[in-house]
């Protein structure tokens, strides 16, 4: 009986030990990618939501989430300390980042390209009846910049500098989202905000469906020249279309940056391979969450749209199908 019960107690901790063999593998092939976006109120969140989805559904092993965060300068720092494996960015935040300048002063982040997502047109959101149409009609109003975090925050301090003004002095300041930021203004409480983000952004075309509120968009797009003057040819002119927000009667002439997909330089190159490969082919499961994802395409891939160096991997598919890296 006791030899009996050894056999059976032997065979039953192999079996165990096996199980836990198994385990430890299937937990090692699970690729597990948190995505870092933005606030609620923006495309990167719904954008990325959608991205953790198909990758969920695409790609063997991989379990895909999207994060809340402050935005590009945040989702940054945590490729940086890498509590995120892939995050949408803008790219004067990324370059800033890259060397270690700015809010990334002493603390370079070794982030690299894996796509470029689509412009990022800077709005300067503001109502009929504030006083506001031109940018030097900030001065001594209460404006929005931003979240904290945020690289609408980085982008924003840029114009309004180009435009030869001060900050701190000229305006009195809050950093709200875009979704508090439109609150605001309903309310009475701010007379203008700064939002960088794609087209339509939900929280602008809230507020220009708001009864009792006539938006206005502030043209800005004669401060490109300086920008790219001081910060390196990044920003180009570009326009937010009439009609594309409740109330919004005439194009809007407006800055624009580049949005891209980041990761970190030690992402192994298959997964960054997997993961640009993944959203080319797919490309049409996210125009279906955000009409911004039209512009993922090869087309728009290259150094030609991102300063910040390639993933390997990603040059890899890339350069596979003939983009010229």
């Amino acid at each position: 009986m006791k030899r009996r019960g050894l056999v059976g107690g032997l065979f039953l901790g192999g079996l165990a030990a096996a199980a836990a063999l198994f385990g430890t593998a299937a937990l090692a092939q699970q690729l597990n990618i948190a995505i870092a976006t933005g606030g609620t109120g923006g495309v990167y969140y719904p954008l990325g939501g959608g991205m953790a989805n198909v990758l969920t559904k695409y790609v063997p092993g991989a379990a895909a989430t999207a994060r809340v965060t402050g935005g590009s300068v945040d989702n940054l720092k945590l490729i940086g300390s890498k509590q995120s494996e892939v995050a949408l960015v803008m790219v004067d935040a990324a370059l800033d980042a890259l060397k270690g300048e700015d809010k990334f002063k002493g603390n370079k982040v070794e982030v690299r390209t894996l796509m470029v997502l689509y412009p990022n047109r800077m709005h300067v959101v503001t109502a009929e009846g504030k006083g506001i149409e031109k940018m030097s009609d900030l001065k001594g109003k209460r404006v929005s910049t931003g979240s904290p975090g945020s690289a609408t925050e980085v982008m924003a301090f840029r114009v309004i500098e180009a435009a030869g003004l001060d900050k701190d002095k000229d305006m009195r300041r809050e950093r709200l989202g875009v979704a508090e930021s439109t609150n605001a203004i309903k309310d009475g409480k701010i007379d203008a905000y700064f939002w960088v983000g794609g087209l339509p952004t939900a929280a602008v075309t809230d507020l220009g469906a708001s009864p009792g509120v006539k938006i206005k968009l502030v043209d800005h797009s004669d401060v490109v020249d300086k920008m790219n003057a001081k910060y390196g040819g990044i920003y180009s002119a570009g326009v937010i279309p009439a009609k594309t927000y409740p109330g919004q009667e005439k194009d809007n002439a407006i800055s624009v940056v580049q949005n891209i997909l980041v990761a970190n330089a030690d992402m192994p190159d298959k997964v960054a391979y997997d993961i640009v490969k993944t959203f080319i082919e797919k490309q049409a499961e996210l125009v279906a969450v955000h009409g911004e994802a039209k512009s993922i395409t090869l087309e728009n891939q290259g150094p030609k749209n991102s300063p910040i160096p390639w993933h390997p991997g990603a040059a890899k598919y890339f350069t596979e199908k003939g983009v010229k890296m």
